[in-house]
């Protein structure tokens, strides 16, 4: 499994229909409102063999309220 942390902006207003959303779906590993540039920040697995942008797009991205995220992809823990 792949480990991502996504942090996403919501518009104005929809934060908790996002979070709301997501926690629905079952996509991730943890979810939490944030401060600063972005509103939540997602921990999610992406299983073995799945494209990484593919399942992004098609499990997060289509979520109404979403304006934009940025993905930071892990390769290694420590």
């Amino acid at each position: 499994m792949t480990c991502l942390f996504i942090q996403i902006q919501c518009r104005p207003g929809t934060t908790y229909r996002v979070a709301d959303a997501i926690a629905l779906r079952e996509i991730h590993s943890e979810l939490y409102s944030v401060s600063g540039q972005y509103d939540l920040l997602m921990k999610m697995y992406v299983p073995e063999g799945e494209d990484v942008g593919k399942y992004i797009n098609e499990n997060l991205l289509d979520i109404d309220g979403i304006e934009r995220t940025y993905t930071t992809l892990t390769f290694k823990a420590f």
